[in-house]
């Protein structure tokens, strides 16, 4: 659900001061009115960590009529790309952030004014805050053409066709910023790949949540232009290079990278240690070849195990937040982490232990694809309990993970791999087997809470009839 923007009153007219002649007889006096009819537009709050936004770009042009609940801009926060709706009735005036600018929580972003006749003196104020105000990094706000961002380079630096290219490609869009077709919706890093591409994001059809542009996008239009393309010296190999990385160049942190290393560094206030185990899988990989064809996924079976194992050891589902107390969490909610264009992010499986494992696996992908268009709401990646980091996809036996603040254990998993073993008749034989390490709060959870735990998990992985039910 979008949030709403934070607006204040700006009254344009003073309040007049009441004087008291007691010699004279009463009069009959009209209270005085304030016309409050200029309104600042806030950059809101869209998470608890968020503590600046960047503006993806502007639903909504300057002169636009607004209607209470329509969405006027969409803001990056440290984690996702949300659409924000206004509060209240009345005209777009004055944009004071352009796409591309950053604007702390709190800040004015815009002002919205109540009728047609207020717009020329919000204006008029937009331009005296701007002037009075210390000089931004980027200073944009008098641009007249909102397509225009200014961005000093960080990594998903956006780019911005021309306004009139937009209108063929973007008309059928269902999209809200494709209005008119005066702007497309892209993520940030389509927006840079395009750049990078040359590749006219007006042109492209975004296959994203309501018609959003995002990276795959692109590159598909990338290829089928370099194919399609009749002069031999205009190719797509002249700006592709390696990973796209410029080398010897310094790269500012993007706000979701801003947000990874805040919190990674926070969390080295937290003494942590980490136990280790293995876990033969034969079962496990035989339930999944079982049960993929029905949809279901690997990582919803572990978080399945996960959640099972952790209701009957409820200690590691407890976190410590202010290092006097702490609590038993009442839901058991499995975050798991995720890899998208230009940092990291956990979608939770909430209550993942009473979710039968065929919802929790389209609940999963629904959570994936939300999270690589960054569609993702607050409730849905910072409510986690427990976190999964799973490597093994990319053949990563072992790894040690950091422990997220706010929680009191991730388990770090490693690829499923044969292994040579010794049977307990003391013959050898071939056993499928990983290895989990798990990284606890030690003010909370100590060692033999956490071998325990593993222990249970081992159960539920070797013998995994429960996770079906």
């Amino acid at each position: 659900m979008a949030h709403l923007l934070n607006s204040s009153f700006t009254p344009t007219t003073t309040t007049l001061r009441r004087t008291h002649h007691p010699l004279t007889a009463p009069t009959t006096r009209k209270p005085t009115q304030i016309h409050a009819k200029i309104r600042e537009i806030f950059m809101p709050a869209l998470s608890s960590t968020m503590t600046e936004g960047k503006i993806v770009s502007w639903i909504k042009s300057e002169g636009d009529k607004l209607s209470k609940g329509e969405s006027v801009v969409v803001v990056e926060s440290d984690k996702a790309d949300m659409d924000v709706e206004t509060f209240y009735d009345g005209y777009l005036a004055a944009i004071m952030v352009e796409e591309g600018g950053v604007a702390a929580v709190g800040s004015a972003i815009a002002l919205l004014a109540e009728s047609e006749d207020e717009i020329a003196q919000a204006v008029s104020k937009a331009k005296n805050q701007s002037a009075s105000a210390p000089a931004p990094a980027q200073d944009s706000a008098s641009a007249p053409e909102p397509a225009q961002a200014s961005a000093p380079a960080p990594a998903p630096a956006q780019t911005s066709a021309p306004a009139p290219a937009l209108a063929p490609a973007r008309v059928a869009s269902a999209h809200p910023a494709s209005e008119g077709g005066k702007r497309v919706v892209a993520s940030p890093y389509a927006k840079k790949l395009a750049k990078e591409l040359n590749v006219e994001l007006g042109l492209v059809v975004g296959s994203g949540p309501m018609g959003r542009v995002v990276a795959k996008d692109v590159e598909a239009a990338a290829v089928a232009a370099a194919l399609a393309v009749a002069e031999p010296g205009k190719t797509v190999a002249e700006p592709v290079k390696p990973d796209g990385v410029e080398l010897g160049s310094v790269v500012p942190f993007t706000t979701m990278q801003g947000a990874v290393s805040r919190n990674m560094v926070e969390s080295l206030a937290v003494p942590t240690f980490r136990v280790g185990y293995t876990i033969t899988t034969d079962a496990l990989d035989a339930l999944y070849k079982k049960i993929k064809p029905k949809g279901v996924t690997m990582t919803a079976l572990l978080a399945k195990a996960t959640a099972l194992a952790l209701a009957k050891h409820p200690v590691v589902n407890s976190s410590c937040r202010d290092g006097k107390s702490f609590t038993y969490n009442s839901n058991i909610n499995v975050a798991v982490a995720v890899a998208i264009d230009g940092g990291l992010i956990t979608p939770v499986l909430q209550n993942a232990d009473k979710v039968d494992i065929y919802s929790l696996s389209r609940k999963w992908k629904e959570l994936v694809d939300k999270a690589r268009a960054k569609q993702l709401q607050p409730h849905e990646y910072t409510t986690g309990t427990f976190t999964l980091s799973n490597l093994g996809m990319f053949g990563v036996d072992r790894f040690d993970a950091i422990l997220p603040p706010g929680t009191g254990a991730i388990m770090a998993v490693g690829a499923s791999e044969p292994t040579v073993v010794a049977t307990k008749d003391g013959r050898i034989g071939m056993k499928t087997q990983m290895q989990v390490n798990v990284t606890a709060d030690h003010r909370v959870i100590y060692g033999a809470d956490l071998a325990q735990f593993l222990q249970t998990l081992a159960k539920i992985i070797e013998d995994p009839k429960d996770l079906t039910f």
